[in-house]
């Protein structure tokens, strides 16, 4: 190969290098291009919150029902308690409950509304236990057996007063038996409903007979029976 075909050779090798490295500095530049188009992007955000006015607008309602067992029987505010647990409120009855003989029957009344801004309440009445922390007198519980249980109830207005829950009282109209002449620990039928936010009472009047006919071993025994009024919240 002569000189002149060596030059030209070189001249060419080192052509198409330098073509080769401008088409890779190009690609590199696009590359760069779009790397940098990518960072400049805009961002933004939108929040929202569960807010009215610049309070919480979700939350969860109140539920409470009060009783009142005062007899006779009294709609001051201070008489609505709370007493969610054995024994609860204490029933009045009617004179010579602690002296029954075979025949008698006692009475008692009780009352029960929900608190204002309360939800509403179906209330269901169940069978009697013993009270809690009551010393009693009654081997065997052959004063308990004996006894028997009946419970009328009366749905009124918020301020309203219960007929009267006497012997005399339940004759009447008023009244409706939800249990009749039952064994103490015998639940009663319903549910009854209270409106919300104090807006209805319901009034109930236990009625407790010991039968004629009682065995004479059941002299000089004593018994506490309690009862649950398990309510449930509804809606209106």
């Amino acid at each position: 190969m002569s000189n002149q075909s060596q030059q030209s050779s070189v001249a060419e090798s080192r052509n198409r290098r330098n073509r080769k490295i401008a088409a890779i500095s190009a690609g590199a530049l696009v590359v760069g291009l779009g790397a940098a188009y990518t960072l400049a992007s805009w961002n933004d955000s939108e929040w929202v919150w569960g807010g009215a006015d610049g309070d919480p607008n979700v939350g969860t309602s109140t539920f409470e029902v009060n009783q009142n067992t005062t007899s006779p029987f009294s709609n001051d505010a201070a008489n609505w308690v709370d007493a969610e647990t054995n024994p609860g409120g204490e029933l009045t009855f009617s004179p010579g409950s602690l002296s029954l003989t075979p025949g008698d029957t006692i009475y008692a009344p009780v009352s029960l509304r929900t608190e204002a801004d309360s939800d509403g309440a179906a209330v269901a009445l169940q069978g009697a236990v013993a009270a809690t922390g009551i010393t009693v007198t009654d081997a065997g519980q052959g004063l308990w057996n004996a006894i028997q249980t009946s419970v009328y109830t009366q749905s009124g207005a918020a301020d309203s007063t219960p007929p009267a829950c006497t012997a005399a009282g339940i004759g009447g109209s008023d009244w409706s038996q939800v249990l009749d002449t039952a064994a103490l620990g015998t639940a009663a039928t319903g549910p009854q409903n209270l409106s919300a936010d104090a807006g209805s009472t319901q009034h109930y009047c236990f009625a407790l007979t010991l039968p004629t006919g009682s065995s004479d071993e059941l002299q000089g025994r004593t018994i506490a029976p309690a009862w649950e009024f398990r309510a449930e919240s509804v809606s209106d």
